[in-house]
């Protein structure tokens, strides 16, 4: 009897797997929608949107950011602070600190589809062809001294699409699918996601990793082993590395 119930009722409202996916669905076709956008725009344009995308969160977190600076600052300017008072400023600052984290979930998630986005046109860019041509940043000047996949021109610099992942060279031929986008996703929701051989974990933990580096707070990967861990991440590097 119980067996039937549970039967009808998942008929009715399906499984938390298919309830799951009809969630993730959307943004999956947000994601696509902004990824046509990118198509037009130049390489320093596509890099722009990593500035314009750190400044949206920037924007968002300014009021508690202030809070946050001026209770420091209390505390810095009054060295002699009786031990109370400086505990209730830090009590403050403990609450704003978990207020800002919530505020960046809230913002991470509402700028998600671009941010993957971006990652997805990037990759599609390399793998389409031998050399990205930008102008050249600092940024470039100073990494193209320790990576030889980076060269300077006068004023341009220039990203080949081939590198070196733990002593081996690869030439980057992979684009971002839509059931990585589904990973993505279910990643940076703090959730776990299965997936088989062959799907792309790899190039799944992109997405996520590069949507909370743009908070500037610093991005943890961990895989099975010190050899993975390096190849994987010489392997992606230059996706990250190439917005700075």
């Amino acid at each position: 009897m119980i067996n039937l119930i549970t039967k009808s009722i998942t008929k009715l409202f399906g499984t938390k797997s298919d309830r799951d996916m009809r969630d993730l669905l959307p943004y999956v076709d947000k994601v696509n929608a902004e990824f046509q956008k990118l198509q037009s725009l130049s390489n320093d344009e596509l890099r722009n949107v990593t500035t314009e995308l750190k400044q949206i969160i920037a924007q968002w977190l300014q009021p508690i950011d202030t809070q946050l600076a001026d209770l420091h600052q209390q505390v810095t300017d009054q060295p002699d602070m009786d031990v109370d008072a400086k505990q209730r400023i830090f009590n403050q600052v403990d609450k704003l600190e978990t207020d800002r984290n919530k505020e960046l979930e809230v913002v991470l998630l509402d700028i998600l589809p671009q941010a993957f986005a971006v990652v997805k046109e990037t990759a599609k860019r390399l793998k389409e062809n031998e050399q990205l041509e930008v102008t050249a940043t600092e940024f470039d000047r100073e990494f193209a001294t320790r990576k030889k996949h980076i060269t300077i021109q006068g004023d341009k610099a220039y990203w080949a699409n081939s590198w070196d992942a733990a002593g081996t060279l690869v030439k980057w031929d992979m684009v971002h699918y839509d059931v990585q986008i589904i990973g993505g996703t279910v990643l940076h929701q703090g959730k776990i996601s299965e997936m088989a051989t062959g799907e792309g974990k790899t190039l799944v933990a992109t997405f996520p990793a590069y949507l909370n580096a743009l908070a500037g707070r610093g991005v943890h990967i961990v895989t099975v082993n010190d050899y993975l861990a390096k190849r994987d991440s010489e392997w992606m590097a230059p996706l990250f590395e190439f917005h700075g």
